[in-house]
């Protein structure tokens, strides 16, 4: 049975809707949480998949989180076996920071549901079905294209919204894997960034209930569609 490891910072930013599929898949779960583990007691060999979740921290925060320097560490073993490896918001900045890219504070909050513009020049581009797709931004820093790396997507607030590395990592800037449906969590888990950000909470509900059908459906989509290109089933 193949075996996905799942990096979890704050409990409620889980793997939401996409967590099922793996279980349909018959992949083998285990979540850790970020903060609390030693890694230096697990070995990357033993997964086939390596999920990596968000948080509300950056991915230079080492000095005041500093379990981030053994869980770099860890996703950069990971990195060199060549195995799939997915990189959500939080996620996806570690991965650009060790392919050696920038990750920096945006200028504004991009917090809401909008869509992507997905980059057409990227043949079989992994994210081709979300393109009109409201997904659920989250975020305050941005990361640079590593190089060696293809830009896949953008925003009208972010220019660089997710990038794949040697096919087998995909990093996503924004929360497609987060459950419409349990929203509230967030707004109360993250209740003073939104304060503090002035976002409108009545419409960050009417927009998740809005589009969770669809974007339940797209992200699953393209989820399994990366999955079966690296032929994880």
């Amino acid at each position: 049975m193949k075996k996905a490891l799942i990096i979890r910072h704050v409990p409620f930013e889980d793997f939401g809707i996409l967590e099922p599929e793996l279980v349909k898949m018959e992949i083998q779960l285990q979540y850790i949480e970020g903060p609390l583990t030693d890694f230096t007691q697990f070995n990357p060999i033993d997964y086939d998949l390596l999920i990596v979740l968000g948080a509300p921290i950056g991915a230079f925060d080492d000095q005041l989180y500093p379990f981030l320097t053994q869980e770099l560490a860890f996703i950069q073993s990971y990195l060199k076996t060549e195995k799939p490896l997915l990189g959500i918001c939080l996620g996806a900045q570690l991965i650009a920071r060790l392919l050696g890219a920038k990750v920096y504070p945006m200028q504004h909050k991009e917090i809401g549901f909008s869509t992507i513009s997905i980059n057409q020049e990227i043949p079989y581009n992994p994210l081709a079905s979300l393109e009109n797709i409201p997904v659920l931004h989250w975020h305050g820093d941005q990361f640079d294209i590593p190089n060696e790396c293809q830009p896949l997507a953008s925003s009208q607030l972010c220019p660089n919204q997710a990038f794949t590395y040697k096919n087998h990592v995909l990093a996503l800037q924004f929360h497609m894997e987060a459950n419409p449906s349990r929203i509230e969590q967030w707004l109360v888990g993250h209740s003073n960034e939104l304060m503090n950000a002035k976002i409108d909470l009545h419409q960050l509900r009417i927009d998740a209930q809005k589009y969770s059908q669809l974007l339940t459906q797209a992200g699953k989509a393209t989820f399994l569609k990366w999955l079966t290109q690296l032929q994880v089933k």
